[in-house]
């Protein structure tokens, strides 16, 4: 399998120089050469087959001969060491739990998958990796915990300082070893940009080897494909038409489950869950995309004014808008919206929802308005006591920790403040 940069600038690439680099030379975000449908025989056998097995057929044709069959095996078992339930709210709703793995987030996924191939890349490589990592919530723990102890690779973590959660925080910023936390004053398309920057300075760049486990990168974004699978087989026995309700920050989450349906999965629509930072949501209406500044909300993870794989959507698609939108929906909802469905959601259901699975319940509500044979599956991307402050205020109800949060909550925070890119170049060349 070979990857193209979306830029149409930069020369082909292997799976093994796209995890490496991250980003293409001409700046753009990498995509497959080719997707291929798996055969009747996987869709015939698919109620038989574990997680496992699903996982490794589904990513195999990505990975190609780069990584042996056997070894490719043991990294999707060890990616997917924890459970994925579906669990029923009614007869129209269910929710996809993502948030039984080591940090309690979706990322879990990737970023573990992503760890075990770069170790695997990287296993006799003399010159170590610097993987540089922007993170509005989530995607900064799952990275840290994921590549903790990695031969090779040290990590470098941007977060916008006061813009996540005490949880997230110290999951990021506590680990010691090869993670290191830099707290920047700004938001996360600061860190972003910042990160960015740094893949494109040739005077740091022929010093060091720099690679991202943002969702740009392929290793991180083509494995949450698997979750949609794991839950299409919890419920297609009982429910004909499945549509995801995703909460939509840098829309990895959701192009990877439309490259699970070019695979063969038969997801028949997709929701964009937004909150007020909802270019998206706009850009469906207006067919102008227009990125701007993030808002801060308290579903932060989702705080993104320049989602980055959206350019991939658009190549899955083709380009062709009208073919976009008839795969895709998308809806936006303030915080005060938010909390009122975590309430709901509280209330109906005894269920505890954090602020972006309620913004996926929100989107699911809204697609079956007018949809109101589908059975919408929203994912709940985090545990709800990473956003205690938010949640215990909304349902009025003290929650208890899990362990994976335990863990971290007694933890000295050691993070460096900086404020613009140079002071990222210091400390990267330092």
């Amino acid at each position: 399998m070979h990857y193209y940069s979306l830029n149409k600038k930069a020369p082909n690439s292997s799976f093994k120089n796209a995890v490496i680099k991250g980003l293409a030379p001409d700046k753009g975000l990498y995509f497959p050469e080719s997707i291929t449908p798996l055969p009747q025989s996987f869709w015939d056998n698919f109620d038989n087959l574990s997680y496992s097995e699903i996982a490794f057929e589904a990513i195999k044709q990505f990975v190609s001969s780069e990584i042996p069959e056997d070894i490719l095996k043991t990294i999707v078992e060890e990616t997917l060491s924890f459970d994925f339930p579906v669990v029923k709210l009614n007869d129209n709703i269910s929710t996809l739990e993502l948030f039984h793995g080591p940090t309690m987030a979706f990322k879990d996924v990737g970023a573990r998958f992503m760890a075990r191939c770069l170790g695997y890349f990287n296993q006799n490589n003399d010159r170590e990796v610097t993987v540089l990592v922007a993170t509005s919530g989530d995607t900064g723990g799952a990275v840290a915990n994921g590549f903790l102890g990695v031969k090779g690779v040290n990590v470098v973590i941007l977060y916008p300082s006061g813009k996540v959660s005490d949880i997230q925080e110290k999951q990021l910023t506590t680990l010691g070893k090869n993670i290191k936390a830099l707290e920047v004053n700004g938001t996360f398309d600061d860190c972003q940009a910042m990160v960015k920057t740094a893949f494109l300075d040739e005077e740091l760049t022929s010093k060091m080897q720099l690679t991202s486990a943002n969702s740009i990168n392929v290793a991180r974004w083509l494995p949450q494909l698997f979750y949609f699978m794991f839950a299409y087989k919890q419920l297609h026995k009982q429910h004909d038409d499945i549509v995801f309700s995703v909460p939509s920050g840098n829309f990895g989450n959701i192009c990877a489950g439309m490259m699970a349906q070019k695979l063969g999965l038969p997801i028949k629509h997709f929701v964009a869950s937004n909150n007020m930072n909802n270019v998206v949501t706009r850009y469906l209406i207006s067919q102008l995309y227009e990125p701007k500044p993030s808002i801060q909300t308290i579903s932060n993870a989702m705080d993104v004014g320049a989602p980055s794989n959206f350019i991939r959507i658009q190549e899955i698609y083709k380009n062709q808008f009208e073919v976009l939108k008839e795969n895709i929906s998308s809806y936006s909802f303030t915080d005060e919206e938010t909390k009122d469905a975590m309430l709901e959601i509280y209330n109906n259901y005894n269920y505890v929802a954090d602020p972006h699975g309620a913004v996926g319940y929100l989107g699911c509500k809204s697609y079956l308005n007018d949809n109101p044979n589908a059975h919408c599956v929203f994912l709940e991307t985090a545990h709800p006591t990473k956003f205690l402050d938010v949640v215990e205020d909304v349902v009025k109800q003290e929650q208890p920790l899990p362990r994976q949060i335990q863990s971290v909550m007694g933890k000295e925070k050691v993070s460096t403040i900086i404020s613009d890119y140079e002071n990222l170049k210091n400390f990267l060349l330092q």
